[in-house]
C-alpha cells in the first residue's frame, strides 16, 4: 500500500494542509498513521478527496458529502439528494442565463432609460426572485 504524507496529499490535490486537517476533523478522511509529526494517508485518500471536491463543486454541504462517504470502503450515493441538487442547479442555471441575457440586452439597449425597456424590467423581476 502506497503511503502519502500530508504534504504530498496537499501537493497532489492543491488543498492546504489545514483543509486536510479540517476534513479529518469532520470525519471525511482518515490518516493511517504518522511519520514523526506528519499525518500519513493511504493513496486512496486522493480518490476520496476527488469525491469531496466533486460534491463541493456541485454545492453539497460537507455534512451531505460525509453522509454519502460514511460507508466503509466506499460511498453510499443518495440518489434522491443528488437528483434534488441537480434540480437546484437547473433552477440556478435558468436564473443565471436570464440574468446574462438581460445584462447583454441592457448593455446594447437603445432605450433612453433602462426603466422604459420591458426586457430590462423583466431582468429586475428575475433579480428580485433570485435574492
Amino acid at each position: 500500500m502506497q503511503e502519502l504524507d500530508i504534504a504530498e496529499v496537499a501537493r497532489r490535490t492543491g488543498l492546504a494542509a489545514s483543509a486536510l486537517r479540517y476534513y479529518e476533523q469532520k470525519g471525511l478522511i482518515q490518516p493511517i498513521g504518522r511519520q514523526g509529526l506528519r499525518r500519513v494517508f493511504a493513496a486512496s485518500v486522493l480518490e476520496r478527496l476527488a469525491l469531496i471536491a466533486l460534491g463541493r463543486a456541485a454545492g453539497l454541504s460537507l455534512a451531505d458529502i460525509g453522509a454519502m462517504l460514511a460507508v466503509e470502503g466506499g460511498a453510499a450515493i443518495d440518489r434522491v439528494r443528488l437528483a434534488a441538487k441537480a434540480d437546484e442547479l437547473d433552477a440556478s442555471i435558468q436564473r443565471m442565463t436570464a440574468m446574462r441575457d438581460g445584462l447583454r440586452h441592457a448593455a446594447a439597449c437603445r432605450a433612453t432609460s433602462h426603466l422604459q425597456c420591458s426586457r430590462f424590467r423583466a431582468l429586475m423581476r428575475v433579480a428580485t426572485r433570485a435574492g
